[in-house]
């Protein structure tokens, strides 16, 4: 059984605080990289779920600016340290947060417990085998859009999980590849984009 005492025994971690519209919360982070990288090939399975994005802020405060709606459901992709869904499910939504790395699933975990996470489910999902049951209202993301040969398996997810009428929001840095991701999705989705940018108080 997970359990915050295990979780601490397994990683060496430091603690992130963050406030959101007046709410605070902390987050478990991995102290190094190191113990997380493939020594032979860097590249490989890279960790990108390891730090905290200035995207995953801006969806996570466009998040908890929503009205609650009780009866919709959002499914998380990609939700590495877990901080988008535990916000958004402070604020009254209700979440599935969805990854397919285990340690990145066991810092999700610990981050739910440490924030008295509910409204909140946290599952494993690989974007190329997808099995989750059930649809969503709204799908959400946060800088899942780095490599090309992942388009076609993101793509997938969004038609198998997206109910009719249904939204997706993505929070992405300007990249050629989120680029050419949103100029695919304008085949099948209509899009809109919004220019948010992060700034640190002083």
């Amino acid at each position: 059984m997970f359990s915050l005492e295990s979780f601490q025994k397994q990683y060496e971690t430091d603690t992130k605080d963050l406030t959101i519209r007046g709410r605070s919360f902390h987050f478990f982070v991995a102290r190094s990289l190191e113990s997380f990288v493939d020594s032979q090939d860097i590249f490989n399975d890279f960790p990108l779920w390891i730090k905290i994005w200035e995207a995953s802020i801006i969806l996570a405060d466009y998040l908890a600016g929503l009205k609650v709606e009780p009866e919709k459901r959002f499914l998380k992709i990609g939700c590495g340290l877990g901080l988008v869904g535990i916000v958004a499910s402070a604020f009254g939504h209700h979440v599935t947060a969805t990854e397919y790395n285990r340690d990145a699933l066991n810092f999700a975990h610990a981050n739910a417990l440490l924030n008295k996470a509910s409204n909140i489910e946290i599952k494993e999902m690989n974007w190329n085998k997808p099995h989750l049951k059930g649809s969503f209202d709204t799908i959400i993301g946060s800088e899942i859009i780095y490599k090309e040969s992942d388009f076609p398996s993101i793509l997938n997810v969004f038609r198998s999980y997206l109910k009719d009428g249904g939204e997706i929001i993505l929070a992405e840095g300007i990249r050629k590849t989120s680029m050419e991701f949103m100029r695919r999705m304008g085949d099948s989705f209509n899009i809109t984009a919004q220019k948010r940018v992060f700034r640190s108080k002083v």
